[in-house]
């Protein structure tokens, strides 16, 4: 699928320059794609906003479901501007009421994704969004806990993509958009 930078839009630029890029962070070895100064910069951050609101405003699109945590700054505004609903995809014993659960699996163990039951109904069309795809194991998680429900996941859409991290891949044929590509 494409991304954003392909098309060219020039607000691509003051997205990728207002995410800032930290070394060694959390562990040696990691470029931590920090995102806070781009929440600081209110045209970036309005422009993100408006990139997947212009995106998805016309896909008859009833859910939106952010992934914890970062899904949950991206997902309410881009859900008010088209007029669907916000459902949030928590780790473990965050949500209270009853869930339903998806366990994925991390470079080191597995973790678990959670949904309040009743949150969305079997013929609903989802978004999924998050702020960046690594490997892809939280993305999976959530469109296959819509998926078991009866959701249809139209798109998966991250301000970020590492693409050295194959999570694209993991994603199989469900498309993916993405504002700012990363190495």
């Amino acid at each position: 699928m494409a991304t954003a930078e392909e098309q060219q839009d020039p607000r691509i630029a003051r997205i990728s320059s207002a995410i800032r890029v930290i070394p060694d962070f959390p562990k040696p070895g990691i470029m931590f794609q920090d995102i806070t100064t781009l929440l600081l910069d209110t045209k970036a951050f309005k422009d993100t906003i408006d990139l997947f609101v212009e995106r998805y405003r016309d896909k008859n699109i009833s859910v939106v479901a952010g992934v914890e945590a970062r899904g949950f700054i991206f997902g309410p505004p881009i859900a008010l501007a088209i007029g669907a609903k916000f459902v949030p995809m928590r780790k473990p014993n965050k949500l209270p009421g009853k869930v339903i659960s998806e366990e994925y699996s991390l470079e080191y163990g597995t973790d678990i994704m959670e949904m309040h039951v009743g949150a969305v109904e079997a013929g609903e069309r989802a978004l999924v969004i998050d702020d960046l795809i690594a490997t892809g194991g939280t993305l999976c998680a959530a469109v296959k806990l819509l998926e078991r429900v009866g959701v249809h996941v139209v798109e998966c859409a991250c301000v970020i993509e590492l693409l050295g991290l194959k999570g694209r891949e993991r994603l199989g044929d469900r498309p993916l958009f993405v504002l700012v590509n990363s190495t």
